[in-house]
C-alpha cells in the first residue's frame, strides 16, 4: 500500500528558487508562507509578529515596505530576528516606489531575502519599464530572487484594454472574464521575460497571479502552469474572514495542488478583531497535511459527536490535546525527530471509539451516554489501560507525553508495533 504522505500524482516541473535558504519549486516540498500586518516601521511589533509566524511554522514571511520609515527598519528587523535565533527569510512587498526605496536603503535591499514586484503598479506609462528594470537590477546586484506578483485588483490596464480591443476586433470570441484571465497570465509572463532579458536568471523568478474568486484562481493558474516552468506562488488575493476564507482557500488551492500546480502557498485570511495572525499559517499547514503532501503536526482524530455523546468530555479533551501539541511542537521538533507523524485519537463512545483508537498510535475511547464510566486506552493497536474517575484527561495527557518520549526520544522515530487485527 502506498504511503499516504507520498504525492499520488506527478508534480509540475518547475525551476527551483533559493529564498534565503528555503527552496521554492524544483520538486521541493510546498513551502508555507505568511505576511505581517504590523507597521514595518514599528520594529518591536514587526519582530514580535514575524517571530510568532515563524514559530507557528511559516517558512517565509513577507513584510510591507511602503515608505522610507519602513525601509529604514528592515535591516534592524533582520538583525533583531537573527539575535533571537529566528532565521526565517524576509520578503519585501513593494508597490509604486519600490525602485526608489531599494536605491535609497541599500541595507534593506541586502537584508531582504526576496523582493515582490506588482507589474500593475510598479510604474505607469513611460516610467513603468524603467522602474521595473531598476528593481530587477537591484535584485541582480544583491543576488536576490524576485516574485512577480500580478493581482487582478491592480492589473495593467493598458494590457487589458489592448486585449479587449483585439478580442472585439476578432468578433469577441472570448468572454470578458476569459480576456481578463489572459491579461493576468500575459502580465506575469511578459514581466518574467523582461526580467530575464535584463539579466535575472530564471532560477531567481517566482510568479503569482492572484484573484479573489475560486473558479478564477483555478482557471488562471491552470493557464499559467501550462505556459511556463517558473516556480508558482499560490493564493487568493483576499480569501475572506473565518470559515469563508478557509473554505475558499482550501477549495481553490486544493484543486490546484492535486493537479501538481503550486510551489508555495499563502492563506490570506482576514483576521478576526483581535485575532491571531498565525491562524493563516495553521490553515496552510492543515491544508497540506490533510491532502497528504507534508507533515507538520501530529494528527488528532476526534469524534464529531452525536446523540450517544451528550457529555462534552471528549470535545474538551480533544481540544486540550490539540492545543498542547501545538504548544509543544517547537520544542518537540528539536527533541523528538519524526514526532509530526504521531496519530492520536480521542473518541466519544463505544461504536467507533475502540476501532479508531486501535488505528491511531495512541487513542482513548471515552464512555458515551449510558455506557460504563470507563475509558480504554490503546497504544500501538493494543489495549494498554482503562482510565476511570475525575482525572481521565490528565492521565491520558501524561500517557501521550510518555508515548512521545518512548517512541521518538533518543535519536528519532522507531517503527510502531502493529498487532494483527482482533
Amino acid at each position: 500500500m502506498a504511503d499516504y504522505f507520498s504525492a499520488p500524482f506527478a508534480r509540475r516541473v518547475s525551476v527551483g528558487v533559493d529564498v534565503g535558504g528555503v527552496t521554492v519549486g524544483g520538486g521541493a516540498p510546498v513551502v508555507v508562507q505568511s505576511m505581517t500586518n504590523t507597521d514595518t516601521a514599528d520594529v518591536d511589533a514587526t519582530v514580535a509578529q514575524v517571530a510568532a509566524l515563524a514559530r507557528a511554522g511559516s517558512e517565509i514571511v513577507r513584510i510591507t515596505v511602503d515608505r522610507d520609515e519602513s525601509a529604514a527598519a528592515v535591516a534592524k528587523i533582520r538583525d533583531r530576528l537573527d539575535k533571537l535565533g529566528v532565521p526565517v527569510p524576509l520578503v519585501g512587498d513593494f508597490h509604486y516606489i519600490g525602485h526608489k526605496l531599494l536605491a535609497d536603503h541599500p541595507d534593506a535591499a541586502k537584508a531582504l531575502a526576496k523582493y515582490r514586484i506588482n507589474p500593475g503598479n510598479v510604474g505607469f506609462k513611460d516610467k513603468k519599464d524603467r522602474q521595473f528594470a531598476a528593481i530587477v537590477e537591484t535584485a541582480i546586484r544583491h543576488e536576490k530572487p524576485v516574485r512577480i506578483g500580478v493581482n487582478w485588483g491592480s492589473l495593467d490596464q493598458e494590457l487589458l484594454t489592448r486585449l479587449m480591443d483585439e478580442n472585439h476586433a476578432n468578433g469577441a470570441p472570448l468572454t470578458a472574464t476569459q480576456v481578463m484571465h489572459e491579461a493576468i497570465v500575459q502580465s506575469a509572463l511578459l514581466s518574467a521575460q523582461m526580467a530575464e532579458d535584463i539579466g535575472l536568471a530564471r532560477s531567481k523568478i517566482i510568479l503569482s497571479a492572484k484573484v479573489s474568486q475560486v473558479q478564477d484562481l483555478i482557471a488562471v493558474y491552470a493557464m499559467l502552469a501550462r505556459r511556463c516552468d517558473h516556480a508558482l506562488h499560490l493564493g487568493l488575493t483576499e480569501a475572506g474572514m473565518g470559515s469563508k476564507g478557509i473554505v475558499a482557500s482550501a477549495a481553490s488551492m486544493g484543486i490546484l495542488l492535486q493537479q501538481g500546480i503550486g510551489d508555495t502557498i499563502r492563506i490570506s485570511l482576514t483576521p478576526e478583531p483581535g485575532g491571531d495572525r498565525t491562524r493563516e499559517v495553521q490553515v496552510a499547514q492543515e491544508l497540506l497535511q490533510t491532502m497528504g503532501f507534508r507533515r507538520f503536526l501530529p494528527v488528532v482524530a476526534a469524534c464529531p459527536g452525536c446523540g450517544r455523546t451528550t457529555s462534552t468530555v471528549f470535545q474538551e479533551l480533544a481540544a486540550k490535546i490539540q492545543a498542547d501539541i501545538r504548544k509543544n511542537m517547537p520544542a518537540w521538533r528539536e527533541k523528538y525527530p519524526g514526532v509530526e507523524s504521531l496519530q492520536v485519537a480521542v473518541m466519544g463512545c463505544i461504536v467507533n471509539g475502540p476501532g479508531e483508537s486501535k488505528h491511531a498510535d495512541i487513542g482513548i475511547s471515552l464512555p458515551g451516554t449510558g455506557e460504563t464510566p470507563a475509558a480504554p486506552v490503546f497504544i500501538d493497536g493494543k489495549k494498554a489501560a482503562t482510565l476511570r474517575g475525575d482525572r481521565i484527561a490528565e492521565e491520558f495527557e501524561a500517557m501521550v507525553s510518555a508515548y512521545v518520549e518512548s517512541r521518538f526520544g533518543s535519536g528519532g522515530e522507531r517503527p510502531r508495533f502493529r498487532p494483527p487485527s482482533d
